[in-house]
This record gives C-alpha cells, structure tokens and sequence, in this order.
C-alpha cells in the first residue's frame, strides 16, 4: 500500500453497514461509547471485520441497517488467539479463538473462525494491541499426567480486580479429578500471589 492510499484509508469513514452496527450498540445504551478503531473487507464482498473499543465484529455486506443491533461482539478479553497471516496484495487471513466460560473460573476454546480478508487495513496492529491489551499475566503450567493448563490474568472492562481463569490444554482433561485439582491449586497460588499484601 502506497503512501497514498494508506493515508485515504486513515482518513476513510467506515462503510455504512459498519456504522449503523456501532450506532445501534450506542443507541441500545449497551457501549455508548463504543467506536471503530479499524476494519478490513473480506473476501468475495462479504462484508467487513471490525475492530472496536469494545471488541471483534463480522459485519455482513448484506446486512438489513433495521438489523444492525443483532450483530454480535466478541470481547476482546474473550479473545484466547488471533493469528494473522499476511498475503502479497494487502490482504490475508485471521485465524480467531474465541474463550468461553464453561464454569466460573474455566473457560474452554471455541472452535477456530477463519476470517479472509481482501483489504486489512490496520485492522491486524489494532487486533494485536487490543487482545494484548487485557492480558495482565499469564503462565503456563504442567499437568501430572500430560498435557498442561494456560493461567491467564485478564482487564476485563467495568471490573476492577482482574479476572483469572484456568484454560485446559486439552479438554479432556478437564474432566479428570486430578487434573482438575491440581489446576485449581495452581489457579489459587496465582491469584495468592497477585493479592496486595
């Protein structure tokens, strides 16, 4: 991308379909201060990844605008991974792991969702800074029979203290008595040890 163009990009208003999204999210009273940072077209027309103040959205290109509210956000503390991989012409893929809670303080991996883009923009810094952003820690830790758990301390927004969680290598493993113990006794030496004295 020329110099040109990155400046035309810089200074572009978001397409209308990804306003209407954010506008809808104000109006609802949900974010009003959510904002686009930066988005990417993907491929075919299919409309737009969005990232904004408050998360990760898949804006279709096909979009009703009187649907714009039912359009869903990924927090960006909800992110476990989004990987970019670059092609030539200033596009390129992103690979994204959404985390869900699966009881209070476990979360589980999501299924990978493959987001190909035609134009990135700026979209994969702001991603990067974005998930980045809510980590506060984070540390890995064996399991006794294999395999091992990820002890992640995050921002999450309108919380003061950060949220840690334990997220299990392989599922599976969540279901052994063992496993389970000994991540849990892992996960309260990690917030013992993040505790002001």
């Amino acid at each position: 991308m020329n110099l040109a163009a990155a400046l035309r990009r810089r200074f572009t208003r978001p397409p209308e379909p990804v306003r209407a999204v954010v506008d809808a999210a104000q109006r609802s009273g949900t974010d009003p201060d959510e904002r686009v940072l930066a988005w990417g077209e993907l491929v075919r027309g299919q409309g737009w990844l969005v990232a904004t103040s408050r998360g990760l959205r898949v804006v279709p290109a096909d979009l009703p605008l009187a649907e714009a509210g039912e359009v869903g956000v990924l927090r960006w503390h909800e992110v476990g991974a989004a990987r970019w991989t670059a092609t030539h012409d200033g596009g390129g893929s992103f690979a994204v792991t959404a985390l869900a809670e699966v009881e209070p303080g476990v979360q589980a991996r999501e299924p990978v969702q493959r987001h190909a883009l035609a134009d990135a923009g700026d979209l994969p810094a702001v991603v990067r800074r974005r998930v980045d952003d809510t980590v506060v820690a984070s540390q890995r830790s064996p399991l006794p029979n294999g395999g091992g758990v990820l002890l992640v301390a995050r921002r999450v927004p309108g919380q003061a203290a950060r949220e840690w969680t334990v997220v299990f290598d392989d599922d599976a493993h969540r279901s052994d008595p063992e496993a389970r113990e000994v991540a849990r006794r892992k996960l309260a030496e990690a917030v013992s040890a993040d505790q002001p004295d």
